[in-house]
């Protein structure tokens, strides 16, 4: 007996046109690689055009498919963006939480935001379409925040550790990540807007420049 959408008895879905007739994808696989082709299709046009219909195409399933493993495309921007997250910052933060000095930990939290590359590009565009969409429906992240402010944590203990060293002279470590996010952010999605005399190297000088003012602490060079 089927269930919704080709799936089978059993939650596994059957599979057509990815892999063969025939082929059965257990349902944490089909959901990751429903997110995959969302990612492809958001980073490429955009939250705003981005359809189920558009996304399923991309996946090779049926509308009622993605339908049957999500509620909708805000859930599957939400896994995006987790997926993302992990994959931008995960080893970066694993790199982090092991070194001891806290201003090289620092450096190799902000540097990456700004690297001149696609990959930090498409990033971006993605937390841009993100954000958008959470001012909209705050209520569109809030189960999912512990898992896409890692970056924020993760900048939380570092500084926390620099005040234990005294390194930096901060009285609240946890409001400057904040602070610190808000402002990368904000610098993100002006350089995604392509701001007018706005670079990479420019936007993480500014950085550099806010956080030695919070800190006391000397970032550059």
């Amino acid at each position: 007996m089927s269930g919704p959408s080709g799936t089978g008895a059993g939650g596994v879905s059957s599979v057509s046109g990815m892999g063969g007739a025939g082929v059965r994808q257990k349902p944490v696989v089909r959901r990751a690689s429903i997110v995959e082709a969302a990612r492809e299709v958001i980073v490429r046009e955009g939250m705003g055009a981005t359809r189920l219909r558009d996304i399923a195409a991309a996946a090779g399933v049926s509308v009622g498919t993605v339908t049957y493993h999500f509620d909708g495309v805000a859930e599957i921007l939400n896994e995006v963006v987790v997926l993302e997250t992990a994959r931008f910052y995960s080893s970066i933060i694993q790199a982090v939480d092991a070194e001891s000095d806290p201003v090289v930990g620092v450096r190799m939290l902000v540097e990456p935001l700004f690297a001149d590359t696609d990959a930090t590009d498409e990033h971006w565009r993605l937390w841009s379409d993100y954000w958008t969409a959470v001012a909209r429906k705050p209520a569109v992240a809030a189960e999912y925040v512990e898992r896409i402010r890692v970056w924020e944590a993760c900048l939380t203990r570092t500084l926390r550790r620099g005040v234990e060293q005294g390194r930096f002279a901060t009285a609240d470590p946890s409001a400057l990540a904040l602070k610190l996010a808000a402002y990368s952010d904000g610098l993100a999605t002006q350089l995604a807007q392509k701001a007018p005399g706005l670079t990479s190297a420019l936007a993480l000088d500014w950085m550099w420049t806010l956080l030695e003012h919070e800190t006391g602490a000397s970032f550059r060079g």
